[in-house]
């Protein structure tokens, strides 16, 4: 139940505090007093895309607080635990949004933050609106289908159907994916088996082409280092230092023995250690000139490996280390190709088994649909007398259509609204006066389904008066008996029908427009009515007969 409404600085309402009451709540005034501002704020605070120019001419944010009561076991509750939100103290909920003058919006439920989407879930449990422009979706029998779902409580087998049909058409692509796929490898299967058998006799490695170029480098230049590293060991050898340092090492040892000669003893060590590098110099200069070994014919072969590699990687538009991987693409390609009439089978088995699955959830939702256009037309043969529409029939009728995600079913509401007048559309058929009333006795049976929902009705008395008007408060002062109902109204038969009653009225206050809105008690509730009854000259007949529309409402 909504309890209170707080709004600030939206459109042209400076601060309004509203607390409203179980129970027909009424909201009257003149047209164009801001009784729509009213519900543009309210779908604010509720996170409803409406309007986005709410915030007051002057002010730097618009800010709307709305107040909830939910009882134990509202759908609201579930909403709040799977978001990881609180619920206040007896089932409280306090929704604040501000709009900011720049347009950023922020939202908070008791006090967390939450996004738009948490908001317009739980708005859903809490509010049901009934604007001027629902009897367009009456009108329209692609909303006929959705609302005989809702009034059916058909979402789950909806579901159902939803899902096996997102499965039936991911099998279908699926299927025709790979009957493009083998056509075309079809097409080219001449070249895909020549390239890759060539790619398979030239057999190439990751990493080979840098390999062998490497490879050929060195050899192109093997001749002339190996004529370097000859003559640097000719240097080194027994013709060259080796020779010197020997003949050196005679010379000095030759003096050992003499006292004078004990000077020479660290050169003569520094000499012996020199010959021993210049051992170990030589061998590895031996060992580096035995790598430059190779068969002459060697190169050849590496020249003829590598321009192969690199042509064959030309022929494909492809880097030389990408044709293993392009020789393994080429045999997955042709394994498929080969293996492609089995999976075209397997494919479309598996279309067959999704289109079994969808059919029989699509026939188990029709049959779900057609048990429930029954108990529809049931219900609102009860609910149309009380509307001075007895004479009224109407019949919900299901007809096949094209397969898709909501089912194989077109749905369609026809009325007749005189006895032995044939049946049809309601906008052939229904006057505006008669759409509002098919339109609140549908709303009234799909809400039986919808427990702990505050029903807001704008203006849902519009084309109809006296007797009728009268029957339309009735019915609303009844649907309110069981929760709360607000009704936006220019209908004194209705309004008088409200067990609470505001009037929402605009001056203007130091050049500024405001919208106010104030409660009334009986005395004014009388004058108020007198004016929906008369016009701006409120006479003594018409506060009369005010009198006795509250009088006759309220017994």
């Amino acid at each position: 139940m909504l309890r209170a409404l707080d709004i600030r600085d939206m459109l042209i309402i400076d601060r309004l505090e509203l607390g409203f009451q179980p129970g027909l709540n009424v909201l009257t005034g003149e047209t164009g007093a801001g009784k729509s501002i009213l519900l543009d704020a309210l779908g604010f605070v509720l996170g409803w895309r409406g309007r986005a120019d709410l915030v007051r001419d002057g002010a730097s944010q618009g800010e709307v607080v709305a107040v909830f009561d939910l009882p134990a076991g509202h759908p609201g509750h579930q909403v709040l635990t799977e978001a990881g939100l609180p619920a206040g103290e007896d089932g409280e909920v306090i929704l604040r949004r501000v709009n900011g003058a720049d347009g950023r919006k922020t939202a908070w439920i008791n006090d967390r933050r939450a996004s738009g989407d948490v908001l317009r879930a739980l708005s859903e449990t809490l509010v049901e609106l009934h604007g001027q422009g629902d009897d367009r979706g009456l009108l329209d029998p692609r909303q006929h289908r959705a609302m005989l779902d809702a009034f059916g409580e058909l979402s789950r087998p909806r579901a159902a159907v939803a899902r096996a049909w997102t499965a039936r058409r991911a099998a279908r692509a699926a299927l025709e994916a790979a009957e493009a796929e083998l056509a075309e490898m079809r097409q080219e299967e001449e070249f895909l088996r020549h390239a890759a058998d060539e790619l398979s006799a030239l057999d190439p490695q990751p990493g080979e082409e840098p390999d062998l170029d490497q490879r050929r480098r060195m050899m192109q230049g093997a001749e002339q280092i190996r004529g370097d590293v000859t003559r640097a060991a000719g240097l080194l050898g027994p013709e060259g230092a080796e020779s010197a340092m020997a003949e050196a090492l005679r010379w000095l040892a030759a003096l050992e023995g003499r006292a004078e000669s004990e000077a020479l003893s660290p050169a003569l060590t520094a000499l012996e250690r020199a010959m021993n590098e210049l051992a170990e110099a030589q061998d590895r200069v031996a060992e580096f000139s035995s790598l430059l070994d190779f068969d002459p014919h060697e190169l050849d072969r590496v020249e003829e490996r590598l321009f192969a590699i690199r042509a064959m990687a030309r022929k494909h538009s492809v880097a030389p280390d990408e044709l293993p991987g392009l020789a393994a693409g080429f045999a997955e390609r042709l394994a498929r190709l080969d293996q492609g009439g089995g999976r075209i089978a397997a494919l479309r088995a598996e279309l067959d088994q999704a289109q079994a699955a969808y059919d029989a959830a699509a026939q188990a939702l029709s049959a779900a649909r057609a048990e429930a256009a029954e108990r529809l037309d049931a219900a609102m043969e009860a609910e149309l007398p009380p509307l001075k529409l007895e004479r009224a029939v109407f019949a919900t009728q299901i007809a096949a259509a094209d397969p898709g995600p909501d089912g194989i079913d077109a749905v369609t509401f026809e009325v007749a609204t005189n006895p032995g007048a044939p049946s049809g559309a309601l906008n052939k058929i229904a006057s505006g006066g008669e759409l509002s009333r098919f339109l609140l006795a549908l709303k009234v049976c799909l809400t039986r389904h919808a427990p702990g929902l505050t029903l807001i009705f704008d203006e849902i008395d519009r084309g109809v008066g006296g007797a009728t008007a009268d029957a339309v408060g009735r019915r609303l002062q009844a649907l309110a008996a069981e929760g709360q109902v607000l009704v936006v109204t220019h209908s004194p038969q209705v309004a008088a029908r409200g067990g609470h009653h505001w009037r929402v009225a605009k001056d203007v206050v130091e050049g500024r427009t405001r919208s106010s809105v104030e409660p009334l008690p009986t005395p004014d509730r009388v004058d108020e009515i007198a004016r929906m009854l008369s016009g701006d000259t409120v006479s003594e007949a018409a506060r009369e007969a005010a009198r006795a529309l509250l009088e006759g409402a309220q017994a």
